[in-house]
């Protein structure tokens, strides 16, 4: 059995069994548990597992992640108003965190005429700001993601909480009625929540869609999370009704059809 196909058997277990160990591994690969520990410590650094003590369970529910190429064609006008908005948000001179992600992607592509830092995570971000000669451009490093193009693990986290964020701004895979935010990796979610613990204002950007839905792993709940920016149509509109009612997070709504957006809340400066 090769390498890749016995990285692709050790996941195919833990989707099934979502908690395994090592000698179970051993037993079921054939193979020594020195070999498994090497197996699960690269497909940790991949973001497909977290190894635990003598053994491992899953990372993500690889059934709900669509490759980033997908992601970046869904709903790109949305998208480009979110970040837009998101940019509304940015002063001259601030520190700002921006998350991996086809939404956060537009925000940088929306703050690539100021004056600011950034720190990422993501190479997409990164290249979308490369050629912005008022922007200085801080990597995380970190284990890549391929299927995000991302960087995670505890560089990345540990990287994350280096600095102090004027703002963040940080993608969801679900976000609650009651304000718990969530994303599909388990790992990665370590790497957004080590940017809301830094961040003077973390603001989550996402699409209509995500919000009412519950994701695998949550990185923040409502009292994290300042702001979020999320497109607003008829089918999510009675969802963020109940979001804004139940929690104080500021909600800016934006509508494709038109230019401007508009705020829900005002939330107090204090938080």
């Amino acid at each position: 059995m090769s390498l890749i196909d016995r990285h692709e058997d050790i996941v195919r277990i833990l989707e099934l069994r979502e908690r395994v160990t090592v000698s179970e591994l051993a037993d079921r690969l054939a193979v020594s548990e020195v070999t498994v520990r090497k197996d699960l410590a690269l497909l940790e650094e991949a973001g497909q597992l977290v190894r635990t003590r003598g053994g491992a369970r899953v990372a993500q529910d690889r059934t709900l992640v669509l490759p980033i190429e997908a992601r970046l064609s869904s709903l790109p006008l949305v998208k480009e108003r979110i970040g837009r908005a998101a940019a509304d948000l940015v002063r001259e001179g601030d520190t700002v965190f921006i998350d991996s992600g086809s939404t956060c992607l537009a925000v940088a592509r929306a703050i690539a005429g100021m004056t600011l830092r950034v720190v990422t995570n993501s190479l997409d971000v990164a290249n979308a700001l490369s050629r912005s000669s008022g922007v200085s451009i801080h990597l995380t490093g970190g284990s890549f993601r391929r299927d995000a193009r991302s960087f995670i693990g505890p560089v990345a986290a540990e990287t994350a909480r280096r600095f102090h964020y004027d703002r963040a701004f940080l993608g969801a895979s679900g976000v609650s009625l009651d304000g718990a935010f969530s994303s599909q990796n388990a790992i990665e979610s370590d790497v957004k929540r080590a940017a809301v613990e830094q961040a003077h204002r973390a603001i989550v950007v996402t699409d209509a869609t995500k919000v009412g839905r519950a994701a695998f792993s949550i990185f923040a709940r409502a009292d994290d999370v300042h702001t979020v920016i999320v497109d607003d149509d008829r089918t999510g509109s009675s969802a963020l009704d109940e979001l804004e009612r139940r929690t104080r997070i500021e909600v800016i709504r934006v509508d494709p059809r038109r230019r401007r957006s508009r705020s829900i809340r005002a939330v107090a400066t204090t938080r």
